[in-house]
């Protein structure tokens, strides 16, 4: 490839670094919200709701992402055509061909997905914390909301930093996966532009857009550790 085809191809493939960040996004901001009420109801010791959360958590993590958005793409329609009258109904207004739901289908399997992992990195940073903390805490006046935001959670925070930014890095990579439903972001572009220039040089552009992209949150991360030094 000469200088000006990896120009146009980089032109191309910036064109969809917005659907990627937008799966990378919203991935993020439902699912620590889910993991944390997934980690609180995890915790719970009655069975009849440990232990089905216990499974979610199991499936989640134990199958394949791509699986899982192929499952949440192709089995929605195929459950309104198997003897379900009441969601045939319901999806008889939806497009299942449309680019917003293989968006949205793409979401529920990432966020579902990342929830999960969340759940377990939140559940190990709260049951890491000396149950001693929370007597001493009590033992000056303070209240189990007081506890919990001012003694609790900066330490909660600082110990699940570091998984939390693998998972969060990891996510970056795992939007080109998206591709499985033919979704239009980076990587799937890449693989088009490989075919019309029959060369790998598009991939490896794209690469580099995943790699600028964890650099920076590498960066942030760090910053966020050395912010939080305090909390030994």
């Amino acid at each position: 490839m000469s200088l000006q085809d990896v120009l146009n191809v980089t032109k191309i493939l910036l064109q969809y670094l917005l659907p990627t960040l937008k799966i990378f996004g919203l991935t993020l901001l439902f699912s620590i919200p889910l993991g944390m009420v997934v980690a609180v109801l995890r915790r719970i010791r009655f069975w009849l709701v440990a232990k089905p959360v216990g499974f979610y958590i199991l499936i989640m993590r134990g199958t394949p992402l791509m699986l899982q958005i192929i499952t949440v793409y192709y089995a929605i329609p195929m459950l309104s055509q198997n003897s379900f009258p009441f969601l045939e109904h319901l999806l008889s207004f939806v497009d299942t061909r449309s680019n917003s739901y293989q968006f949205n289908a793409l979401l529920v399997a990432f966020v579902l997905n990342y929830a999960a992992y969340f759940a377990e990195i939140f559940r190990g940073g709260i049951e890491s914390i000396p149950q001693g903390q929370y007597e001493a805490a009590f033992s000056l006046g303070m209240t189990k909301m007081q506890t919990f935001f001012r003694i609790i959670l900066p330490q909660v925070v600082k110990r699940i930093l570091p998984a939390s930014a693998n998972e969060v890095i990891t996510l970056v990579k795992d939007t080109s996966l998206a591709s499985v439903i033919a979704y239009a972001e980076i990587f799937r572009k890449a693989r088009e532009q490989m075919v019309t220039y029959s060369s790998l040089a598009p991939l490896f552009i794209a690469g580099v857009f995943y790699f600028v992209l964890n650099a920076v949150l590498t960066v942030l991360f760090s910053a966020a550790e050395k912010k939080l030094d305090y909390y030994q």
